[in-house]
């Protein structure tokens, strides 16, 4: 085998034979051209080019489109012309206002810079159109602005962003400016094409594993295949042999082999003999931690929120008391988990996609013992993060091995690797207990046990013993009930790595609940619709999306045997929406889901088009966990190691999906999670309502379906 790298790939053979679609140029962070820096987000140069910084980061989602679209729509910018740029790490300036430091995550990136954008946007308009007034020696209220032009309609006279930049740059920022009325937007609300698909078509956009800085080579780990192992022998002489190998790299918990390609560096790793210590976590199994988590589950919590007297209303009422669990989870994102680091003497460079560039900054700078300014990180767009990229393990390891190799050096984790070593989803157990008084609810508990996964992440947001993740959706559920509780109890499955995955706290939260109210509605003996709209008084934009979406979905309709309708209704996010299923399962148990109806208030939806799709991806994400998600352990082993055995769903398995937007005037809601959310939950409605039976636990298990055991 030859050890040069091919020259051909699918990128080239696109970047080579595409045409270009769109003038909307996106770049590596480089140096915007000298002008008009008004703030942290806008770069207007002398030749009219705007370059817009993008504090949050792009993984599909669609966000720099939407960020974009805020900007320019306050500038009155020529959308068509602006160029953007990756924000670099800099928590001074781009740390997201919601989470306190610079991460794209948790559904907020339009929630959190809604208004510090359009105030960046409106600022540099403020202070365009001074520079004009002054030039014209007129009235500043006598101008308007479009199309990155200042315009004086009572002389006629024009002059463009670039003509002014220079005088702009020196004026004084007003301390306060008008934001447009919402009325006059001729950007926000429109259903604009992505910014970034051209490049993903054409074949120039950049992800982190797109990186090749000049003499870079390929590597890829094997870590211990038990939690918390050790390496203890490396034989590597059948992996020399192997053309291409140029390095292996042995460390006290992983080995790498290096190698001049990515074929060359992977079969020296299959072909490497080790022998690992795997220490105590070989004793953990799946077994074990559910044993242990139903007993902790078992205990009482801590308080996270409480109203009236939950204990005397359950015992007042009829009552009626489930559990509910959710497993671990991979997040098995397309792009497979990369680094590009070049160590040199005293500084430190990467190439990464992303959510935290900020602390892969300082984390890997830690690991090397260098200063942060030492430490120089590239963005790179992201091809799926779901949470995982949340994380900076894969730039710490690369970084470990980048020190033992001369030159720069791309670690890529195989698939295989990147489900086996994996920050998961943790285990949830939900208690819950209501009771039933004049067909509502009047008293209510809930008790969620499991892994903190704010403790370890985000310290200030672990106070008291409560994980503000794990409860979120659980605190302030939605419907009318004077008499609640909620508890939170924390239990860690040992050596076991947790982290956040797509709809987070909620994702189990929402299951829970929304599972639990549909039972309530059925021992009441109600209309599951009709039983949430009564207490849903207090929320009227949640009454409002349950209402359409049962008409939509034609809600009470005949349908075939063994097929059911399932509803579920949640304000995660901010945004408000209520999901109908319609599924059916077979005699054997196989569960085919036909149709997916939604119906979200989000606010003002900034780029409709966007909310559509991530509204419909996140119900594939969310009904691919329902259907088929789990992730086991065996003698401290991660069992799935693939697709073959941590399935997606299909293609063939997806229904049709139908998102109804209901039009606001309200501050914009998070949306690149509720659709997981709401999957999960209506499917398991539906299927109730087709077959009788009732899952409390996710995946869905074919077998109590078909009867063939008990849930």
């Amino acid at each position: 085998m030859s050890s040069a790298r091919p020259e051909l790939s699918r990128r080239t053979l696109l970047k080579t034979g595409a045409v270009l679609l769109y003038g909307f140029h996106m770049p590596l962070a480089q140096a915007a051209t000298a002008g008009f820096a008004p703030n942290a987000f806008i770069r207007i140069a002398g030749d009219g080019k705007i370059t817009l910084i993008m504090p949050q980061v792009e993984m599909g989602q669609g966000v720099y489109t939407s960020v974009a679209m805020i900007l320019a729509e306050e500038m009155d910018a020529d959308f068509a012309q602006v160029t953007l740029e990756h924000a670099p790490p800099d928590e001074a300036h781009y740390a997201n206002p919601m989470l306190g430091m610079q991460a794209t995550g948790n559904s907020n990136s339009i929630r959190a810079f809604w208004k510090p954008l359009r105030t960046a946007g409106a600022t540099a308009r403020a202070l365009l159109v001074m520079a004009a007034a002054q030039q014209w020696v007129v009235d500043p209220a006598s101008c308007t602005t479009a199309a990155s032009q200042v315009i004086h309609a009572a002389s006629g006279r024009k002059l463009g962003y670039g003509a002014l930049a220079a005088r702009a740059a020196g004026l004084t920022p007003p301390a306060t400016v008008p934001l447009k009325d919402p009325a006059k937007f001729t950007l926000i609300g429109k259903p604009l094409k992505r910014l970034d698909t051209p490049g993903k078509v054409n074949g120039q956009a950049q992800y982190g594993i797109d990186a090749m800085p000049p003499g870079v080579k390929f590597a890829t780990l094997a870590a211990s295949p038990v939690f918390g192992g050790k390496v203890a022998h490396v034989d590597d002489g059948k992996a020399r042999t192997i053309p291409g190998v140029r390095q292996v790299v042995v460390l006290d918990d992983l080995v790498a082999v290096v190698g001049d390609h990515q074929w060359a560096a992977k079969k020296g790793l299959d072909a490497l003999v080790i022998t690992w210590n795997e220490g105590p976590g070989a004793a953990i199994d799946s077994a074990f931690i559910w044993d242990d988590i139903r007993k902790a589950s078992a205990q009482k919590g801590v308080v996270a929120k409480a109203a009236g007297d939950a204990d005397k209303a359950l015992g007042d009422g009829d009552r009626l008391d489930a559990a509910y669990e959710l497993p671990f989870l991979a997040h098995a994102t397309m792009e497979p988990l990369n680094c590009t680091v070049h160590v040199t003497p005293g500084a430190c460079e990467l190439w990464i996609g992303t959510q935290i560039i900020a602390r892969v900054q300082s984390s890997v700078a830690a690991t090397l013992g260098l200063s942060p300014d030492k430490v120089k990180v590239n963005q790179h767009l992201i091809g799926g993060g779901f949470g995982r990229r949340l994380e900076p393990d894969m730039a710490i390891k690369a970084a470990r091995i980048a020190q033992k190799v001369d030159g720069p050096v791309k670690v890529v984790y195989t698939r295989e690797e990147d489900i086996q070593h994996d920050m998961y989803r943790p285990v949830y157990r939900d208690l819950l207990s209501a009771s039933l008084k004049d067909g509502r609810i009047d008293g209510w508990t809930h008790r969620i046990t499991g892994p903190a996964i704010m403790a370890r992440f985000a310290p200030p947001a672990f106070q008291h013993g409560i994980d503000v993740d794990a409860v979120d959706s659980a605190v302030d559920i939605p419907y009318d009930i004077a008499n609640k509780r909620i508890e939170y109890v924390r239990r860690e499955a040992p050596l076991v790595p947790t982290g956040f995955w797509r709809g987070v706290g909620p994702n189990n939260n929402v299951f829970a609940i929304e599972s639990f109210i549909d039972e309530l509605a059925h021992k009441a003996g109600q209309d599951p619709v009709a039983f949430r709209l009564a207490m849903l008084e207090g929320t009227p934009r949640l009454k409002a999306v349950v209402r359409q979406a049962a008409k939509l979905s034609g809600w009470g309709g005949a349908l075939p045997a063994r097929t059911g309708r399932g509803i579920a209704a949640q304000i995660s996010f901010a945004s408000f929406i209520a999901t109908v299923c319609e599924a059916e399962a077979d005699e054997n148990g196989e569960v085919k889901i036909r149709r997916m109806v939604s119906v979200v208030d989000t606010g003002i939806a900034v780029n409709p088009d966007t909310v559509i799709a991530q509204l419909q991806g996140g119900l594939v994400f969310g009904l691919t966990a329902a259907l088929h998600g789990e992730i086991t352990i065996a003698k401290g082993r991660v069992q799935q190691s693939n697709f073959n055995d941590y399935r997606m769903m299909r293609i063939n398995e997806v229904p049709r999906i139908e998102v109804h937007l209901v039009k606001s005037g309200e501050a914009p809601g998070g949306i690149g999670e509720t659709g997981t959310t709401a999957g999960p939950p209506s499917l398991g409605n539906a299927l109730y309502a087709a077959t009788g039976i009732r899952l409390r636990r996710l995946p869905i298990d074919r077998d109590v379906l078909a009867g063939r055991k008990q849930a």
